[in-house]
This record gives C-alpha cells, structure tokens and sequence, in this order.
C-alpha cells in the first residue's frame, strides 16, 4: 500500500470520528490502568461493568490494596481470568505506592515494570493518559493492519513499527483507536462487513464480502 492509500485511510476515519477514545470508562490515570489491565481476554463491556462497582468503592492503590486479593477478585469475577489478574492488580499498587507515590508513571518501562501490565497496556495507558503517540496493538488492529494492507507484519511487534513508520504524524496519537473501533465493529474477524466500509474502496482485502441477503 502507498502512502497516499494510508493517508486517506486516516483522513477518511478522523473525518467520520475526529476525536475517538477508548470505550473503556475511566476518570484517571490510575483507573485507566486498572481497566486495561482488566480488559486483556475480556471485553470492555464486562470491564465497564465490574469498574461501575469497584471504582465507587476502591479507586486508588491504597483503597485496593487495603482490598486485597480476595476483595478485588469478588468485584471481577465476571472477567476471564479473575483470580490471576486480581494478584496482579494488587501487586501493581503496592509498588505505585513503594516506588511512585501512588502515582502512574508516565514511563514504558515502569509501566510494564508492574505485574499485568505489558507493552500493550502500557501503550494504551501512555497514550490515553499522557498523551504520548503510541500504538497499542491488539487482535483488532493486528487483523485490519494486515487484512486491508495498512501495515502488514508476521507479529504484533512488527505491525506496531509498521504502524510507527507509516501512519502521519498527525494522525499517530488517535490511530490505534480508530483501527480498534474499525475491527470491533466493521472488520470482523469472521466475516468483515465490506458493503458498509468506509475504507473499502481504499483497501486491498481481495476476498471483498457482499451484504447478507435478505
């Protein structure tokens, strides 16, 4: 794909939604963290829905901690993987308030410094929060990267540099988020829905797929 092709990809989806966020809900840093950490192999909605409880009630490490794992594990149990993440949850706060004051660091490598927290959380939380231009790769983005040419690479890693390289400065801060909202509701893993992309006639998918009959 050319760099005209791209740049119209990211003209076209910043012209429909110019000022796109993650559908996690958040009020802070420290929140945003928390439902990202949460939201690995889990939806947003069921994030959103277990932080609508927890936050009221322990939105700081050191009301989580206090928590504890049991505690926090209660309020997640509807999220894959519960048991695991609320250790790591925990453990993520008491170094914030060892090492940070309690604060989220604005740094990558304190950030996947914290138990749970990888390169994609940190991206996710270093741009959202910060307003760093990172770009988080997930399953979404990963599938339109390559599906529609974007930025094609074999790994995630491969497809974040590409997407370094290749996307306008003026659109890296908001491109992870339009891609993720692109994949989620547009192209689909199993069946992209071609006949209402707005991008299609600028992407290089072959296998284009026509409306459901009626």
């Amino acid at each position: 794909m050319n760099a005209n092709k791209r740049r119209a990809i990211f003209e076209t989806l910043h012209s429909l939604n110019p000022h796109p966020t993650t559908e996690l809900e958040y009020t802070t840093p420290f929140e945003l963290l928390i439902a990202v950490m949460l939201s690995a192999q889990a939806t947003d909605v069921s994030v959103n829905k277990a932080m609508r409880k927890m936050f009221p009630v322990a939105n700081t490490p050191q009301q989580i901690v206090k928590l504890g794992e049991a505690g926090v594990a209660e309020y997640i149990r509807t999220i894959g993987l519960y048991r695991t993440k609320a250790k790591n949850v925990v453990a993520a706060c008491q170094i914030l308030l060892d090492q940070y004051g309690g604060e989220v660091p604005a740094d990558r490598e304190a950030l996947e410094g914290l138990p749970g927290v990888g390169r994609k959380t940190a991206n996710v939380v270093l741009n959202t929060a910060f307003g760093h231009p990172t770009i988080a790769i997930d399953t979404h983005i990963f599938r339109v990267a390559n599906r529609t040419g974007l930025a094609p690479g074999k790994d995630v890693r491969a497809v974040e540099a590409a997407l370094e390289k290749f996307t306008p400065a003026e659109f890296r801060h908001d491109a992870h988020h339009w891609l993720i909202l692109h994949g989620r509701y547009v192209c689909k893993a199993r069946r992209p829905e071609c006949w209402h992309c707005v991008i299609e006639p600028l992407c290089e998918f072959r296998q284009k797929t026509p409306p459901p009959e009626l």
